[in-house]
């Protein structure tokens, strides 16, 4: 994630969520998030336009981004 924020700069919004954090388990559960790691895309009007569960592959990324 670190590369894609560098690459990506101010074009991109990376947030991270510690999914142990009870603060943050309403927003999973929004989410329907259920594997760790996961990686979601949204758009600019925040909807989900991409979401992959486990190793995150930067190219798959770099990929959707590019769309």
């Amino acid at each position: 994630m670190d590369g894609l924020a560098a690459e990506w700069g101010d074009d991109v919004v990376i947030l991270r969520v510690n999914v142990q954090d009870p603060a943050a388990q309403s927003l999973l559960a929004e989410l329907n998030f259920r594997f760790t790691p996961t990686f979601i895309l949204f758009d600019g009007d925040g909807r989900e336009i991409w979401r992959t569960n486990g190793v995150i592959n930067p190219d798959e990324v770099n990929e959707q981004l590019n769309q």
